[in-house]
């Protein structure tokens, strides 16, 4: 028998971060070494499909993307460590741990989470509770504050409440922020729907445009004279923080084509900080971190007053970018552990973890037992 791990690498989903999954996965079965780990790709497509069969990478790629007639939602077999389909024709092999490669809705934020806890698989990275909390951004931003960490000012609307009382948001963030401001979707990544608005001319368009994507919007003040500083964290109960970094965005902001298409934004790894200033940013994200009950791993974003030097802990990704190229492992890099060892920690983590929550009763003796002839 095969002393090696089975680790069901999914990638794709059906958010916006889509493409940018498919390239992280891609860097993550490259790096995993096939004398320890039997990898078995799963990708799921935009309309929700989960594909097994042949390579399902390429089939995403070559834009694979219809949900067969009569098809359902796959579902967990607890105790088999496997995911059983509905009447898709993909065959789901039992695994010894899932390394979930989904950024954004329906893969980061606690849905897809879910379905592993109910199969009882070990899984890389944050839980349900960690992975919902750090893709909604006003949900973290409570529990931020909850936890004493500095944030910018910010407001927060439903979708409903933008389209029915279009003036009276207005006149809430009017009289409540100052410009210039950031409008984003609460739920969402890769800078998806997110704008700057600089006057009050701009405020409906961009309400609207993140209107598009959740049902949630958020209103940030933007920070003067910002710098992007991001730091990576890494462990459970006892998580280390990298090196900070820095990203110079090629656009005003860091939007979603100066992170994926034109190639001209620059990492500074590490960020050209003062060392107290570095080591505050590593304390902070470490506390970010265990705010949302963190798990795995973790990129923690800043937005730094280049001036005053005040720190803003902006938001968690908890399955930040994974290529070779992408911060996340970049600094960790930079902190001594390769890509290829950091894949290879991140697993060790999903197994120690498991084993930890298998700890936990689900049951309890003195429990009344049911009348079942009631």
């Amino acid at each position: 028998m095969s002393s090696r791990l089975r680790v069901g690498v999914i990638f794709g989903g059906r958010s916006g971060e889509h493409e940018v999954s498919l390239a992280s996965a891609r860097s993550v079965m490259a790096a995993l070494d096939p004398a320890k780990y039997e990898v078995v790709p799963i990708g799921i497509t935009h309309a929700g499909r989960w594909l097994t069969e042949g390579d399902p990478l390429a089939r995403l790629v070559a834009g694979e993307d219809a949900a067969p007639a009569g098809s359902a939602l796959v579902g967990p077999s607890a105790g088999r460590r496997e995911l059983v389909p509905g009447a898709t024709g993909e065959r789901f092999p039992q695994l010894d741990v899932i390394f979930p490669v989904l950024h954004g809705p329906f893969g980061e934020d606690g849905t897809v989470q879910g379905l592993f806890e109910l199969a009882g698989v070990p899984y890389v990275g944050c839980g349900v509770l960690a992975s919902a909390a750090g893709m909604d951004k006003i949900a973290s931003k409570m529990l931020f504050a909850a936890a004493g960490l500095p944030q910018t000012r910010y407001l927060a609307f439903t979708r409903r409440e933008w389209e029915q009382r279009p003036a009276e948001v207005v006149a809430r963030i009017e009289a409540g922020l100052r410009y210039p401001l950031f409008v984003k979707p609460a739920n969402l990544g890769s800078s998806i729907g997110v704008s700057k608005v600089k006057d009050a001319g701009a405020l409906a368009s961009a309400l609207a445009e993140a209107a598009r994507y959740d049902r949630r919007l958020v209103v940030e003040e933007a920070v003067p004279h910002a710098r992007e500083i991001e730091c990576s964290v890494l462990g459970n109960e006892e998580p280390i923080a990298s090196v900070p970094g820095e990203v110079v965005p090629s656009n005003e902001f860091y939007d979603y084509a100066a992170k994926y298409i034109d190639g001209k934004s620059a990492l500074l790894i590490p960020a050209p900080l003062p060392a107290a200033l570095a080591e505050r940013v590593r304390e902070l994200a470490v506390r970010a971190f265990k705010a949302i009950d963190g798990a795995g791993l973790a990129r923690v974003d800043f937005l730094l007053n280049g001036v005053t030097e005040e720190l803003f802990v902006n938001e968690v990704n908890t399955m930040p970018g994974f290529t070779t190229i992408s911060m996340y492992p970049k600094l960790w890099e930079a902190s001594g552990l390769s890509y290829s060892e950091l894949c290879d920690r991140l697993i060790a983590l999903a197994l120690e973890r498991h084993r930890d929550r298998a700890r936990s009763l689900t049951s309890y003796a003195g429990a009344m037992k049911p009348d079942v002839g009631a």
